[in-house]
């Protein structure tokens, strides 16, 4: 490969062919020869935007990397494995991604602050500490060194240690700031914080703050806001709606028991929010994490309002609006004519009838999610599938979608990503599929129990176009799925980068294997990025010698917890991890790449 490549003029090499490869055969290309590693170390400082997000690099793997980019103006990092030194952050910054940084205090702040004065955008991913008082000090650092922020994303996990850190809600902000996102903030704090800017009080004089006013210019810049909070009422949708330059809002309340009729979410709050914006995107989100509850106080009047006053929607998130049926959502599809994005969640009167006339208006629909919709059937796929735009399909947990919704779904050319989680589909809907067009890269059939072996193969083997698209597949929670589907999958998915099997007790050392020596026996076949293995019973102790070298060359993240691979301290494991510093290995059952649970355990 190294010997091609260097038949290419240099000029060529570094600024069309080398920055389009993964930055792991970079590495390994400047080992070939010394006029080779000349050509990608300058590739490499050319480099404006470097993402790492993939894996979890340690401080030694994220030195040597960074040393050859000097010219990085967005760095995106896993921090998985990262602690409080800020050695690669730099004034030529302008937007900063730091995700799962369990192991970071909120010193990181501060230092960015001090390190990144040019910073544009920046988002942060903490765990919930013991001092509050130390966030604040540390935030205000940053947000005094920060004056060029555009885009804020705080999200503080929780851990049950400290205090809620954004509490009081007492911080200056750059008058640049266009984009907040906070998690998780108390529904009076942020009633408080926003009442700080005069043009809120004097719109809202019933909230009484006792702290001085500094004047913020969040009413008058502010175009996107996003909150996580207690609770959602009807107050502060009404000083929201005075934030008239917003246009894309997204609150989600977490309630830890039934918010009472007075201070919660009803139409009045609806039609001050949608009359006084004009809204590109919403979302509203009840969440179930903590208790069973809805927004009681919302029914289809508020829906109405909705589609009324903001046919400008383009992007529409709901979910906990267990009093709003078919006519409520419908009169949303109908009205909203620029509708893109549109997903409903938990929508126990939603039905096929809200979509019935979805083919006499103009669709535009590019991304659809109706999850845990129990309702909804294979009718409603059909409309849908009108949308000759459709990329996204999201059908979690609807359990009446069955094999024949399948037959509307193949002929689209446009669909990239179907969830079919807890469907009623079988080994004859998967041959249907497996014959089709859609260029689908993301396929979701876990807890589909009809799926088996066979449907399989039919999916790989029936001349379709998703046998040589489809990157990323999730088989969890079948029990039909066996060896032999794994070793299909081995040798026909050639694009296959992430393959989800969990729960399938089926699966033995046999799979392993086969996904273990893939590339060897298919050169073309892309490397395996993650594999989620947790619960797979059938693995043996004897499997270790398949994770070390020269298995799983390109390997970042593999789940193995409750299977016989899972000891913590175990010597093997360990030298798997010395081995594969790129490798996360991931004891503790956590989704595919650790995105929920990360601030429960270390790398």
């Amino acid at each position: 490969m190294g010997i091609g490549l260097e038949t290419f003029p240099s000029c060529v090499l570094i600024n069309a062919i080398l920055p389009k490869l993964e930055l792991e055969t970079l590495l390994s290309l400047a080992c070939v020869s010394r006029a080779m590693n000349s050509s990608v170390s300058q590739a490499l400082t050319s480099l404006s935007a470097l993402n790492l997000s993939a894996f979890a690099p340690d401080a030694p793997i994220l030195s040597s990397i960074l040393g050859r980019c000097r010219g990085l103006h967005s760095l995106t990092l896993n921090c998985l494995r990262l602690d409080d030194d800020s050695s690669f952050l730099g004034p030529r910054l302008q937007e900063l991604n730091l995700l799962c940084c369990s192991l970071m205090s909120y010193h990181v702040l501060a230092s960015i602050g001090e390190a990144c004065p040019n910073l544009r955008v920046l988002v942060l991913e903490l765990v919930d500490q013991d001092s509050p008082e130390r966030f604040k000090t540390n935030l205000d650092r940053m947000l005094n060194g920060c004056l060029c922020l555009e885009s804020l994303s705080l999200k503080i996990r929780w851990r049950g240690v400290g205090a809620n850190p954004f509490q009081p809600f007492k911080f200056f902000l750059p008058k640049t700031l266009k984009s907040i996102k906070l998690q998780p903030v108390l529904e009076q704090d942020a009633l408080h914080f926003m009442s700080f800017n005069d043009a809120f009080r004097n719109y809202f004089p019933t909230i009484n703050v006792s702290i001085p006013i500094s004047k913020t210019s969040f009413g008058f810049t502010l175009q996107r806001l996003s909150l996580v909070l207690d609770v959602i009422s009807d107050d502060l949708i009404f000083l929201v709606s005075f934030s008239t330059r917003l246009v894309e809002l997204d609150l989600e309340d977490r309630p830890i028991q039934e918010p009472l009729p007075n201070h919660d979410l009803t139409n009045t709050g609806l039609m001050a929010l949608a009359s006084h914006l004009r809204l590109k995107g919403l979302s509203l989100v009840r969440s179930r994490q903590n208790c069973q509850v809805s927004f009681k106080g919302v029914d289809d009047m508020g829906m109405f309002f909705l589609s009324m006053y903001c046919p400008t929607l383009e992007s529409v998130r709901l979910c906990g609006f267990s009093k709003v049926s078919d006519a409520g959502y419908a009169s949303i599809l109908q009205s909203c004519q620029n509708l893109k994005k549109f997903e409903v969640r938990n929508a126990f009167l939603l039905s096929d009838l809200t979509f019935v006339d979805l083919t006499r208006f103009p669709c535009s629909l590019v991304e659809v999610k109706l999850l845990s919709c129990c309702l909804i059937t294979c009718e409603t796929v059909k409309q849908l599938t009108s949308s000759e735009v459709l990329e996204v399909l999201d059908l979690y947990g609807c359990r009446s979608i069955a094999d024949s919704c399948l037959s509307s779904i193949a002929p689209l050319h446009s669909l990239t990503v179907l969830n079919l989680s807890g469907a009623d589909i079988s080994d004859f809907g998967l041959s249907v599929l497996g014959k089709g067009n859609p260029p689908i890269t993301h396929l979701c059939l876990r807890n589909c129990k009809g799926v088996t072996d066979e449907g399989v193969l039919f999916l790989f083997l029936g001349g379709g176009t998703i046998a040589k698209t489809l990157s990323s597949l999730d088989l969890g929670h079948i029990p039909g799925i066996s060896d032999k589907a794994v070793q299909m999958i081995a040798v026909a998915g050639t694009e296959i980068t992430e393959l989800c099997l969990r729960y399938c007790s089926s699966v033995t050392d046999s799979s392993l294997e086969a996904l273990a020596t893939r590339k060897q026996h298919r050169d073309e076949c892309k490397l395996l990025r993650r594999l989620d293995l947790v619960n797979c019973r059938g693995l043996s102790v004897d499997s270790f010698r398949l994770l070390k070298r020269p298995f799983f060359p390109g390997l970042h993240w593999l789940g193995i917890g409750n299977t016989r691979l899972n000891s913590k301290g175990c010597p093997a494991l360990s030298e798997i991890g010395t081995e594969r510093p790129w490798l996360t290995i991931c004891l503790d059952g956590c989704e595919m790449g650790c995105h929920d649970g990360w601030q429960f355990h270390r790398a």
